[in-house]
């Protein structure tokens, strides 16, 4: 059976078989929870796979190994919040359901999610907890049969409490 949940865990201690780094187009190391994903899986190794995988469409994810982090990596890019109106939210859907999507062609079980896009890209937190919970709850919807396990890792209290109040108001069990 699928599950959804919100925890209080940083993604790097989440104790899933693969976590999603929210990723620039180019696949490069940034900052934030990226850059803790990077130093976690090892930097060095992780740069050279996403370096020969070279690019990743906004709305788009690719997978790689987790090196010393998990057994995979998956590379979800987020768009940038412009202001609502330009495809953003559809983009951000996108994210989610094609990072489920290749969970499930690798045979995997477990997966944690940050909020994508509602760090230095700026989608404002309450829309992104509305699409993230859509996108995976429609993902859960379609695939009855499966066994995924979703997590959202949050660290910071109020994300984590507006995660939870959100997915309570949208009728989603988390």
């Amino acid at each position: 059976m699928n599950t959804l949940e919100i925890r209080k865990v940083s993604i790097t201690e989440s104790g899933c078989e693969a976590v999603v780094n929210a990723a620039n187009e180019q696949l490069l190391e940034g900052g934030g929870v990226c850059g803790y994903i990077f130093s976690a899986a090892g930097s060095e190794k992780l740069r050279q796979v996403c370096e020969r995988i070279g690019f990743c469409q906004t709305g788009d994810a690719v997978i790689t190994e987790g090196f010393d982090l998990c057994p995979y990596i998956i590379h979800a890019v987020g768009p940038i919040y412009i202001n609502g109106r330009q495809g953003e939210e559809g983009m951000l859907y996108e994210c989610y359901r094609r990072s489920l999507t290749l969970a499930r062609q690798y045979g995997i079980a477990s997966i944690a999610f940050p909020l994508i896009s509602a760090g230095i890209y700026g989608y404002p937190k309450k829309e992104a907890w509305k699409v993230a919970l859509r996108s995976c709850d429609d993902w859960m919807k379609k695939n009855p049969d499966g066994d995924m396990k979703i997590v959202f890792a949050v660290i910071d209290d109020q994300i984590l409490e507006l995660g939870k109040q959100t997915a309570e108001r949208m009728g989603i069990k988390a």
